[in-house]
């Protein structure tokens, strides 16, 4: 029963805001303890996938995970697209639609899984200075912003990048694929490609 309930849950966890997982939003009152053995079930049986905030943004990425903030994602951004009740013709009208955003992030998420040797992490100090991604590239540390559609604005990617001076960074959106000094900007279909293009 706990199981089901983390599943069903997923869809109004990656509605909020920051798509952080919160217990309260499984039932009014739950407990981490109460689900924890749930949540590692779906995660270890490869049905949801789990990334990490961390603390900091250095190599290795794992030593700063903070281990009770992480968001969950579906391994099939297809179920999670059915799950949400969202038409194809939504999609492929490219209808403004909020959950948009949170279906772009799963299926990004998704196409990364095993592509470096380290899974993707997520980056908030703060909920105004969100990082959608942090990947690990050998000792590279790379930042990533998550765009459903062709606008390019994002203070808190940018401010990041400058603050950091990273010499490298990831924007996937709607965009055709472009490189400038720091940012690769990578069409939304050529995801499975990153590790090729970073």
């Amino acid at each position: 029963g706990r199981i089901l309930l983390v599943f069903r849950s997923i869809v109004t966890q990656l509605a909020k805001d920051n798509g952080k997982f919160i217990y309260g939003c499984i039932k009014e009152g739950a407990r981490a303890r109460e689900f924890e053995e749930a949540i590692e079930w779906l995660v270890s049986a490869g049905l949801v996938l789990r990334i990490y905030n961390v603390s900091k943004t250095e190599h290795p990425i794992k030593a700063y995970e903070q281990l009770n903030h992480f968001k969950l994602f579906m391994f099939d951004v297809g179920l999670l697209k059915h799950m949400a009740g969202i038409s194809n013709e939504s999609i492929l009208l490219k209808t403004d639609y909020q959950f948009s955003g949170p279906l772009t992030e799963n299926y990004v998420i998704q196409q990364l899984q095993g592509m470096f040797e380290v899974e993707p992490h997520y980056y908030a100090p703060t909920s105004q200075e969100e990082i959608d991604l942090i990947l690990q590239d050998g000792m590279r540390i790379i930042p990533g912003g998550i765009k459903a559609g062709n606008t390019t604005r994002a203070k808190a990617f940018h401010h990041y990048i400058t603050k950091n001076q990273c010499e490298k960074a990831i924007r996937y959106s709607g965009l055709n694929y472009q490189k400038n000094e720091v940012i690769c900007n990578i069409p939304l279909y050529m995801v499975g490609k990153t590790n090729e293009l970073v």
